[in-house]
């Protein structure tokens, strides 16, 4: 396969593979992110620019890797504010000792995440 410039535009199936994720992901996004706007070709094709590319990336990148939610990723993106984390109740017990195993945990959602990327 011959490896396109930077400048070139990518179709849906290129990005979809390039960030390992379903071409109806992609469309979703275009709904919920405002600033991404792919050109449209006849047909409803789809073709992003360098500039859609970075986008995505950093969409996918907020998503998958720092653990943002939708909503919170738009925000980030439209106003760069990052969310605050919700209070913690001072009473409120702190799990620890052989009950609460935080590797464990990690690792159940490692897979977990692994699993909803390969599906």
């Amino acid at each position: 396969m011959v490896e396109k410039s930077a400048d070139a535009f990518r179709t849906i199936g290129e990005m979809a593979q390039i960030l390992g994720v379903r071409t109806h992901i992609l469309r979703y996004w275009e709904e919920q992110f405002p600033m991404l706007k792919p050109l449209t070709r006849a047909g409803g094709r789809r073709l992003y620019r360098p500039d859609d590319v970075a986008l995505l990336h950093t969409i996918h990148r907020l998503l998958y890797s720092e653990g943002y939610t939708v909503k919170g990723a738009r925000r980030f993106l439209e106003t760069g504010d990052v969310p605050a984390p919700a209070p913690v109740a001072a009473s409120a017990p702190v799990a620890t000792g052989p009950q609460f195993d935080l590797s464990a945990l990690r690792a159940i959602r490692d897979r977990l995440a692994s699993a909803l990327a390969a599906a």
